[in-house]
């Protein structure tokens, strides 16, 4: 009878992984609290992405729910022929892309200021400052928006009139409405975006600037050749997320703002899902405008990693 013999590098491996297991237990233990909570909450219910394919009823289980006409496409057929769709798709894209060119820099550059502050107090109260918009509402950045910008009424229209010039409608007028809506969003946001280039930029070597001052470098010649490269890993991985989320909109911020005098360029995607799935009961249509906006938004962050890493960077994997 032959005996089977156990390799001796697979035994060496084996007892290495228990070892290390057996040490390091509490880590993977700590893990499986947010994975479980990945699990429950985020692929659990991606079973019911399959409404998107379905007539919806409210008294049938979802795999009993008959499927829908088109081999199933219906109500992606009937959202990209519906006006309305393809008003809040454009303008989802429009302002998200206004967001991207005039926001993302806009962090950078306070980092790069508060970086040159010498006082250090000053500097802290600046980041202070900065920093606190992003912890209103934006119901009640909304209503700061309103006191200073309605028209006749607001604080900037008063002073605009007492120098002698005309009201601006700034929430009433779609273009005027569009600056207004980005720049209150370049203001929420850009205090509390500069945190991780600080980090970036206090991870910088220190040598690097003292050998550049040796070299008689100023300040924005360290800026441009140290500072900037040093945090441009952290800029391409920021932009690869922010590109994924191209068609992705918040809902309170263009719910708080839009009118129904701006309608034209403030319906996004986020509101159209609200008023027409939520309001109007047409689940499985929204579900369908849901699903094409999250797999084109995984299709924009796939090929921006893929342009970073061909352009040398390293990107998010």
């Amino acid at each position: 009878m032959t005996k089977v013999k156990t390799s001796k590098p697979a035994v060496a491996k084996k007892d290495s992984t228990r070892s290390y297991l057996k040490r390091y237990w509490q880590l993977y233990l700590l893990l499986s609290l947010p994975l479980l909570y990945l699990l429950v909450f985020k692929y659990i219910p991606m079973v019911y992405i399959q409404i998107a394919f379905k007539k919806y009823s409210i008294i049938q289980n979802v795999w009993e729910m008959p499927w829908a006409k088109n081999h199933g496409f219906e109500y992606f057929i009937q959202a990209f022929g519906s006006n309305d769709f393809r008003r809040a798709l454009r303008n989802t894209v429009v302002l998200n892309l206004m967001d991207l060119v005039i926001g993302f820099p806009a962090p950078i550059i306070f980092a790069l200021i508060l970086n040159e502050l010498c006082f250090k107090r000053f500097k802290k109260v600046v980041q202070t400052v900065a920093y606190m918009p992003h912890f209103l509402s934006w119901v009640i950045i909304y209503s700061l928006a309103l006191q200073l910008f309605a028209p006749g009424e607001g604080l900037v229209n008063m002073a605009i009139e007492r120098l002698g010039g005309s009201s601006i409608p700034f929430l009433n007028d779609a273009a005027h409405w569009v600056g207004t809506y980005i720049g209150v969003g370049v203001w929420q946001n850009f205090g509390w975006g500069s945190i991780v280039y600080l980090a970036a930029i206090a991870g910088i070597n220190s040598e690097l600037y003292e050998a550049a001052s040796v070299d008689g470098a100023g300040r924005f010649r360290k800026m441009w050749n140290i500072t900037l490269p040093g945090i441009k890993p952290t800029i391409v991985v920021l932009l690869i997320m922010n590109l994924g989320n191209i068609l992705g909109s918040n809902f309170d911020r263009p719910f708080a703002f839009q009118n129904n005098l701006v309608m034209n360029v403030a319906d996004v995607i986020s509101t159209y899902v609200y008023r027409t799935g939520i309001k109007g009961l047409q689940f499985s249509l929204t579900t369908a405008v849901g699903l094409f906006q999250s797999v084109v938004g995984v299709l924009f962050l796939l090929m921006a990693n893929w342009l970073s890493r061909k352009l040398g960077e390293r990107g998010i994997w």
